[in-house]
C-alpha cells in the first residue's frame, strides 16, 4: 500500500473520531442540562357519579346432608321464603327514590321492578337462588337501599326463622357465630354478584385457637354463582365458631347457616351476617333477652374473639333504665385467638345494647334464646335461637322489614369511650308495602339507654324505616327485632341495618391524564 494511501485513510479515521467526540459532547452537555419545565396545567375538579348501587339478600336455606341422602326430612313443611327489597328516597325534600330492581343471581332479567309513589318496594317469594337488590342513583343523590330475606320453617329440625339483612359486596368480612359440635350444622355460603372469578380464602377460629382445615382454605366462586362449604367437613367439633373471609379478584357476600338439634327436637335455625371487623370497640345492639338465671342451660351469650392478641374485654351493657352491671363479666380475659362465649343470663328481661371494649382488637356478636314447647318425639322443649351482629353506630340508616314478622326497632345512643354526646332524637319514618309513606315518629333517647320501639307503632303494614339521627354524629346503634309468635313458641331474627351506598365525589384530574374508574 503506497504512502499517500495510508495518509488518506489515516485522515478519514482521525476526522471520524472527531466527529464521535463532538457527538459525545452534545449529548453529554444536554444531559447536563436541566429539561425544560412543563407548562404548568391546574387540575381540574370532574364529578364522578355514584356506581350502581348493589345489595345482595341470602336465598334458601340448605339442607343437611343426611335429608339430601334420604335419611331424614330437616323440614317437614314447606319453608316460606321471602325477599323484601326497598328504596328510599337519597334526599327527603326531594322526594326521588332510587330506580331499582330484584334479580335471582346468575339471571340476567331482573325478576321484580321496585315500584311505589314515595319509597320503592318489592317482595320476591320462594325463589330458587339469592336475590341481587340493585339501584340507579338519582342525579346528584345516592341510592339508599334496604333489603331482608327471611324464611320460616315452622317444623322439623330447621324450625326457625332465619333472617338476615342484605349485603354489600365486600372482599374482608367477619362471620362470628355457629358451631359445627354433634348435633350442629354449619354451612358458610358464599354469593358472588360481579362478572368475575372470586378466590376467596377462609379462616377459622375455635376453642382451642385457629382452626387448621380439613380441607381447602380457599374456594374459587364463579360469576353469578354460589359456593357452599359445609364447614364440619373442614373443622369438626368445634363448639364454638368465627370465620375470617378474603376475597381477591371479585367481590362476595357471605353467610353462616347455623342450625342445632337436641335429640330430636329443634334448638333453633339462623343466618349469621357478618359484623364489624376488629375494633378496639364493638357495639351489639339488638340484644333483646327473656327473663333467665346463671344455671340456665339455654341462655343468651355474647361470643367474643381477640384473633391477633391478649387483651382484656371491657362489657357495659345499656338498659332501658341505663347501664346494667353483669357480675362476674364487667372485664373478660382474652387469650389471643381463641372464641369464648360469655353468658348474659341473670340479666333482667329487656332490650340491650352490648358495648366492649379492649386494648387489643377483637369481633363480637350476641346469641338470642326464645324457649319454646316440647317436641313431638321428645320432651325437650324447643328453642329458637338468634345472632345479633356487631355493627358500627351510623347517624342514619334504613331497615328493611321482613314479610310476616312482628318486628321492632331497638336504638341506643353510644358516643365514643370516655366522651359524652348527651339525649338525642332519632326521627322513624315508616313506609308502606306499597311504597307509600305512613308517617313519622320522633323518640328521645338518653344518652347510654336502649329504647325499643314497635314497628307497628309506626303504621299498619309496614315494609320499611328509615331512621334519621339529629346530628352527623355516628352515635346510634340501631337493629330490628324480627318475631313470628307461633303456639309451640317465638320465632326471632335480628338484623342491621343497611349500609350506606357511596355518594356522587369530586377527583381532581391534570389535563392529559387518564382517570380510570369501575
Amino acid at each position: 500500500m503506497t504512502a499517500s494511501r495510508w495518509a488518506g485513510r489515516l485522515a478519514r479515521a482521525v476526522s471520524g473520531v472527531v466527529v464521535l467526540g463532538a457527538v459525545g459532547a452534545v449529548v453529554a452537555v444536554s444531559d447536563a442540562l436541566p429539561a425544560p419545565a412543563p407548562p404548568q396545567v391546574a387540575p381540574m375538579p370532574v364529578e364522578v357519579a355514584p356506581a350502581r348501587a348493589m345489595l345482595v339478600c341470602p336465598g334458601p336455606l340448605q339442607q343437611p346432608e343426611a335429608s339430601a341422602a334420604g335419611g331424614f326430612d330437616s323440614a317437614p313443611v314447606e319453608p316460606v321464603l321471602r325477599v323484601r327489597g326497598l328504596s328510599v328516597p337519597s334526599d327527603v325534600d326531594a322526594g326521588d327514590a332510587a330506580p331499582g330492581a330484584m334479580t335471582l343471581l346468575g339471571d340476567g332479567e331482573p325478576t321484580r321492578e321496585l315500584r311505589g309513589p314515595d319509597a320503592l318496594t318489592g317482595v320476591v317469594s320462594d325463589g330458587p337462588a339469592a336475590v341481587l337488590l340493585e339501584g340507579e342513583a338519582p342525579e346528584g343523590g345516592v341510592a339508599r337501599l334496604a333489603g331482608a330475606t327471611s324464611v320460616q320453617v315452622a317444623a322439623g329440625d330447621l324450625r326457625g326463622l332465619a333472617a338476615a339483612g342484605c349485603q354489600a359486596p365486600g372482599s374482608d368480612m367477619w362471620l362470628v357465630g355457629g358451631s359445627t359440635e354433634i348435633g350442629s350444622s354449619a354451612f358458610l355460603v358464599i354469593d358472588n354478584p360481579g362478572t368475575t372469578p372470586a378466590d376467596v380464602a377462609v379462616e377459622l377460629w375455635g376453642p382451642s385457637g385457629p382452626v387448621e382445615l380439613a380441607g381447602a382454605a380457599r374456594y374459587l366462586v364463579a360469576p353469578g354463582a354460589q359456593r357452599v362449604v359445609v364447614l364440619s367437613g373442614v373443622a369438626a367439633e368445634q363448639r364454638r365458631l368465627v370465620a375470617h373471609l378474603t376475597s381477591a379478584g371479585g367481590a362476595v357476600t357471605a353467610y353462616l347457616q347455623d342450625s342445632r338439634l337436641r335429640g330430636f327436637t329443634a334448638a333453633g335455625t339462623d343466618l349469621v351476617s357478618p359484623g364489624s371487623a376488629p375494633a378496639a370497640r364493638q357495639v351489639v345492639p339488638g340484644v333483646v333477652v327473656e327473663p333467665s338465671t346463671v344455671d340456665d342451660l339455654d341462655q343468651p351469650v355474647l361470643r367474643l374473639l381477640a384473633p391477633g392478641g391478649d387483651t382484656t374485654a371491657r362489657l357495659t351493657l345499656l338498659g332501658e333504665e341505663g347501664p346494667v352491671t353483669l357480675p362476674g363479666a364487667d372485664e373478660v380475659p382474652l387469650s389471643a385467638g381463641t372464641v369464648i362465649d360469655v353468658p348474659l343470663g341473670g340479666l333482667p328481661a329487656g332490650a340491650y345494647t352490648v358495648v366492649v371494649d379492649a386494648e387489643e382488637p377483637l369481633v363480637a356478636a350476641a346469641m338470642l334464646v326464645r324457649a319454646g314447647a316440647p317436641g313431638d318425639l321428645d320432651p325437650t322443649p324447643t328453642l329458637e335461637r338468634a345472632w345479633a351482629p356487631a355493627s358500627a353506630p351510623v347517624a342514619a340508616g334504613v331497615l328493611a322489614v321482613p314479610v310476616g314478622a312482628d318486628s321492632t326497632v331497638v336504638l341506643a345512643r353510644t358516643p365514643l369511650e370516655g366522651e359524652t354526646a348527651g339525649a338525642g332524637r332519632v326521627v322513624l319514618r315508616a313506609y308502606g308495602a306499597q311504597g307509600e309513606t305512613l308517617g313519622e315518629q320522633s323518640v328521645e333517647v338518653a344518652e347510654r339507654r336502649t329504647v325499643r320501639v314497635p314497628v307497628a307503632d309506626l303504621g299498619d303494614g309496614v315494609a320499611g324505616v328509615e331512621v334519621l339521627g339529629d346530628s352527623e354524629d355516628p352515635v346510634w346503634a340501631t337493629a330490628l327485632l324480627a318475631e313470628v309468635q307461633r303456639p309451640d313458641g317465638v320465632l326471632a331474627a335480628v338484623l342491621a341495618p343497611a349500609p350506606a351506598a357511596p355518594g356522587p365525589a369530586q377527583v381532581r384530574v391534570r389535563q392529559g391524564a387518564t382517570l380510570g374508574l369501575r
